[in-house]
């Protein structure tokens, strides 16, 4: 499909905060940018967080990736700027996108529509072959960061029950799954809404 479609021009008014999820390679980033073009507002990414704390500590993504398995203070420092995030644009009554592996969780029942995607091994693998990360390294820190946040929080990233939307993004193309979302938010109606999974709050 061609990216000068309507999908792409597509604007929507709506003061919605939007988490989306998923493991590296599922197509996060190019969903969360289309969100923000189409609601005409901000976002942040885990990910870039997670560099921008590896360049205050002057470290690479490996070192930082390595770094996380010696303590608990780096995972729950990005968790904490996460929280913090999620806790301003809850309340704020304005369109926001947050992404992160955990930002559904984290944001809670802050969020109005959570989001998550995902996509075969092979195919997110493909999708991450010139990444600073090796493959392999991103394989290990998802299994890694799965025991963690069961550890860190009770977490089971397996539960998808909190999530709104699920789309595996390796039968969709960027476009379709921008589609697939943005039809969910522009039809959400809070009037009719029976009620998101409860997501209790956790000490980070």
């Amino acid at each position: 499909m061609s990216g000068t479609s309507g999908t792409a021009e597509r604007e929507i008014d709506r003061n919605l905060f939007v988490t989306v999820s998923g493991p590296p390679g599922c197509g996060a980033t190019t969903l969360v940018e289309g969100i923000a073009a189409a609601l005409d507002c901000g976002y942040v990414s885990g990910g870039e967080l997670f560099r921008e704390i590896a360049a205050e500590r002057d470290m690479s993504l490996s070192q930082l990736i390595a770094k996380t398995g010696e303590s608990e203070e780096i995972d729950r420092a990005l968790d904490r700027r996460l929280r913090r995030i999620a806790e301003k644009w809850g309340a704020a009554n304005k369109a926001f996108v947050l992404e992160s592996r955990l930002a559904g969780w984290i944001a809670g029942n802050r969020a109005d529509i959570r989001i998550w995607l995902d996509a075969p091994d092979e195919v997110r693998a493909d999708r991450t072959l010139d990444r600073e990360e090796m493959t392999s390294e991103m394989q290990v820190r998802e299994v890694i960061e799965e025991q963690r946040y069961q550890s860190y929080y009770g977490i089971d990233l397996s539960d998808r029950s909190i999530y709104d939307l699920a789309i595996n993004t390796g039968r969709w193309d960027p476009e379709a799954t921008l589609d697939l979302a943005l039809t969910a938010i522009e039809g959400y109606d809070i009037e009719s809404d029976e009620g998101a999974f409860d997501t209790p709050d956790f000490e980070i």
